[in-house]
């Protein structure tokens, strides 16, 4: 049961909502507009802020429903499981279907708002991650005030994310969670990090 969990998780997670959106809306492959990516930011710029918006959104969802509604179900049918280690074994399994995507020959987005909803499903069968993820929130919204990257401001807050379950002397197993989300974030973003240092990445609001 756990096996076919997983792969529902990951087969959701794989749904590319941003390129779909953007077929529906413009006709176009997002792919091969502003950044190649299918992800809010992209879809924000090239289709319209609301569709960006649209994107964002579901994109959470993709993480938040596996590890609330599939990670109640298999508590249900299988209450003697680890029910902390099934919730983040879904969350990871979301976040890699849209990070490799089965729809788009296993190339897909950077995995951020999906990371986040994971994070967001966590934090309501696990309280003490409700200030966990709020303060990656705020990490998330005073870089990107202060700068103006989505790209600076999602790897900083990916960072954080272990630093405060560090700090906040969480389990391992959340630590470990942690960091594969981090590191995941981080090398998604490895052409954006490129741009940045060349100073030619895009601010998401013009100057």
């Amino acid at each position: 049961m756990l096996i076919l969990a997983l792969i529902l998780s990951y087969l959701l997670g794989s749904i590319p909502v941003g390129y779909i959106l953007s077929r529906a809306l413009k006709g176009i492959d997002i792919r091969k507009h502003g950044s190649g990516n299918f992800g809010a930011t992209n879809v924000f710029r090239v289709v319209s802020p609301w569709a960006g918006i649209v994107v964002l959104v579901l994109d959470a969802l993709k993480g938040t429903l596996p590890v609330t509604v599939l990670g109640d179900f298999l508590m249900q049918s299988s209450p003697g499981l680890d029910e902390v280690l099934v919730r983040l074994l879904l969350g990871v399994a979301a976040v890699c279907g849209h990070n490799w995507t089965l729809f788009l020959k296993f190339k897909g987005g950077k995995g951020v708002a999906t990371s986040a909803g994971a994070l967001l499903g966590l934090s309501f069968k696990i309280p003490q991650l409700g200030l966990i993820a709020g303060l990656c929130l705020g990490v998330w919204i005073l870089i990107l005030l202060a700068t103006g990257f989505v790209s600076l401001a999602s790897i900083g807050a990916s960072v954080a994310l272990p630093l405060f379950m560090l700090g906040f002397n969480q389990p391992l197993k959340l630590i470990i969670f942690s960091v594969a989300l981090c590191l995941f974030v981080v090398y998604r973003h490895k052409s954006n990090i490129g741009r940045l240092l060349r100073k030619e990445e895009k601010k998401i609001f013009k100057s």
